[in-house]
């Protein structure tokens, strides 16, 4: 007997052993698009654990290649990878999907009497450049009974690297044709027309200031600017605005691929109640990492986010992950290591 508890000791040091004490800092950098959730999970998680997690709100092409400097414990993207931009890593990276979002079409016009509906094709339009005033005859025929004013159109875009620029051209690329074989979905792009702004929050101040403005932003950054938000027709034909239910509903109609592959576009989602401009937002981890102490913390922290993280997303207009991917998440957990030992020892 004594022997079998010298032994069960024994195994107990064994794998304490292999998970490394935790940090007491974590570095970030990458996307605005979730910037409000992340700056009340990283305040509530220093709260409870003591870890301070330092993120700079830079978007996420600036996020990807500070990861790929080394230059942060993690990075953030609304864009997930492709496989040929991960063999530009120099080591494997996961893919860990926090939370669902919406790109809400906001926009600056005054004197409507009802809000502005948009179709796909009004969109592509305005973007392409083919679109150039309010009164454009394919703007009033989805807007029966709203007198539009001859008012230039001035059409506003991300100027830096983008994960919501991924999820906005993604969205026209799914929709259009044209736009998907000239401009195509990246986080940034060749933009046919329009004037650029720094981040959701440069975008949301050039709409507020100008008049005849439209853009795109994560629908927090609409709501703390007090920005008219429009309602898209969705794939279903519906004109649907963006919400916490619409976008859960494109989540969750999205779940069984997002199971398949976490990085799988959610844009233009099946569904009556989907709203078409949504996107999941990830954050980008080494499998393997060079320091075992940071591993284990920013492991831990992942964890947190699956578990007590997501009660709060909701309050924010953000979707809660849909249980199937939580698992792939929980999965992806297990197999972080430091110099090949693992670093999680949760479930």
């Amino acid at each position: 007997m004594h022997r079998i508890l010298r032994f069960a000791a024994l195994a107990l040091i064994t794998v304490a052993a292999a998970i490394p004490a935790g940090a007491q800092s974590l570095t970030g950098a990458g996307a605005t698009f979730p910037y409000p959730i992340y700056s009340k999970w990283f305040d509530a998680y220093h709260k409870q654990t003591g870890v301070s997690i330092n993120y700079q709100s830079i978007g996420s092409g600036a996020g990807i290649q500070q990861v790929k400097a080394g230059t942060v414990d993690f990075g953030a993207s609304d864009a997930a990878l492709s496989n040929d931009r991960l063999k530009e890593l120099p080591r494997r990276i996961l893919h860990f999907p926090t939370v669902g979002g919406a790109v809400a079409m906001v926009y600056n016009l005054q004197g409507l009497d009802k809000p502005l509906q948009l179709t796909p094709e009004i969109i592509t339009g305005i973007y392409m450049g083919q679109i150039t005033v309010w009164n454009d005859k394919k703007v009033a025929a989805a807007n029966p009974g709203v007198t539009l004013p001859p008012a230039p159109v001035m059409a506003v875009h991300r100027s830096d690297g983008s994960g919501t620029t991924n999820i906005f051209t993604s969205y026209l690329a799914a929709v259009s044709g044209e736009w998907k074989e000239i401009i195509g979905a990246n986080t940034s792009v060749s933009w046919p027309s329009g004037i650029g702004g720094k981040g959701n929050e440069g975008v949301a101040g050039l709409v507020r200031q100008t008049p005849g403005a439209i853009g795109y932003v994560e629908l927090a950054y609409a709501k703390q600017n007090q920005l008219t938000v429009a309602p898209v027709r969705n794939q279903a034909g519906r004109f649907v605005l963006p919400s916490l239910a619409s976008t859960t509903a494109a989540v969750e109609g999205s779940a069984a691929a997002l199971a398949r592959d976490v990085r799988t576009p959610i844009v233009n989602a099946p569904g009556p109640d989907a709203y078409p401009i949504s996107g999941l937002t990830f954050l980008l981890v080494y499998r393997d990492s060079k320091d075992p102490a940071k591993a284990k913390t920013l492991a831990d922290f992942i964890a947190w986010a699956m578990r007590d993280g997501q009660a709060m997303v909701e309050a924010l207009d953000y979707a809660k992950l849909p249980d199937a991917v939580i698992k792939v998440n929980q999965a992806n957990l297990k197999l972080l290591t430091a110099s090949g030992k693992p670093v999680f020892a949760g479930r």
